[in-house]
């Protein structure tokens, strides 16, 4: 039995003294040290092999096994180390780094605060998901408005419908008239939610800038200075606005703000529907209720609210035809944005 032994040792050295590659190698191992292999095939005799010779039968085997495996090592790191080295082809285009960037949105939003830091306000955030008091209640808003239905507002049902995903950031305005005396100079930015079915046009959640100025003495002009040098600030000198009477029900009066199509200087354009203007957002002076439900004296104080939608400042700066592109994560798109 210890013959057989021998005679596999010499047949594996023969083999083993000259193997010209990684495969031959791999085909070797296979032959000897698989699991069917000739050694593994000898561990499995051990059984027939008399009890007397066993011992000397089975600590040849592990020699022979130990010696099959130090010797394919020993060829397997000959064969690596004999590997031409790898070179670089320095004709090659370079590979650019990706460098992250702001997203579209975030852009237009700091352009945004940086204006109106300059006018003097400060910035102020809220929670996204707000109670019905402070959406709709503290803001003067009727219990039969449509706006309260589900169908325009996302409820969160395991409060018992005392809670929301905030419609708009003027909660923020409420809470900020809370805590704080006039003089009050604030924007509101942040996202907002609305029950709408996503098109070109719509999506149920968005982003949003709310002001709110608040002091003795204001009055609609101050409003209308305001809207004006900011449009201007943001889109060039030769904007102008005007305001179209509307209704909200927490200011009163209350006006649509319309700007000068940027397209066409206002000649009309397919932009602006051959207008000449474009619907920029709700504005208007402070509904007295609201003021009386925050603790401010409305006899005392007068103030102006506004608001308007980032994407839609975003979409007349770069020209993008659908809301949609803002959310969808394709870097295709957001690479566009880069500096």
């Amino acid at each position: 039995m210890i013959e057989r032994i021998t005679n596999l040792r010499t047949a594996f050295q023969t083999e083993s003294a000259d193997v010209p590659s990684s495969d031959a190698l791999e085909a070797l191992r296979i032959k000897y040290l698989g699991r069917k292999g000739l050694i593994s095939g000898l561990f499995d005799g051990i059984k027939d092999v008399p009890a007397a010779e066993r011992r000397d039968y089975g600590k040849a085997l592990n020699e022979l096994k130990n010696l099959a495996t130090a010797r394919l090592d020993e060829l397997q790191r000959t064969l690596t180390s004999a590997r031409p080295a790898q070179t670089i082809d320095l004709t090659l285009p370079g590979r650019k780094d990706f460098i992250g960037g702001l997203h579209p949105l975030t852009i237009v939003l700091n352009e945004i605060t940086d204006i109106f830091r300059r006018m003097g306000f400060t910035v102020e955030t809220g929670p996204e998901a707000e109670t019905v008091h402070y959406n709709f209640d503290a803001l003067n808003t009727p219990i039969w408005h449509p706006a309260r239905d589900a169908t325009d507002t996302f409820y969160l049902d395991i409060t018992g419908g005392q809670w929301l995903l905030r419609t708009e950031t003027s909660p923020v305005q409420i809470r900020v008239m809370e805590r704080q005396p006039p003089p009050i100079r604030i924007i509101a930015p942040g996202r907002v939610y609305r029950n709408d079915k996503p098109d070109a046009t719509h999506s149920p959640v968005f982003m949003q800038v709310e002001g709110l100025y608040v002091d003795k003495g204001v009055t609609f002009a101050d409003l209308k200075g305001t809207v004006l040098a900011f449009y201007r600030a943001l889109f060039g000198d030769d904007v102008s606005v005007r305001f179209r009477p509307h209704f909200f029900p927490f200011t009163e009066p209350s006006a649509e703000v319309d700007m000068s199509c940027i397209f066409c200087s206002g000649k009309g354009c397919r932009i602006c529907k051959q207008t000449g203007w474009l619907e920029m957002g709700g504005s208007g002076m402070v509904d007295p209720n609201v003021f009386i439900g925050v603790g401010i004296d409305p006899e005392i104080y007068t103030g102006w609210a506004f608001g308007l939608g980032i994407e839609r400042i975003a979409i007349l700066k770069w020209g993008v035809d659908d809301i949609r592109l803002f959310y969808e994560n394709d870097l295709r798109f957001l690479e566009q944005f880069k500096p």
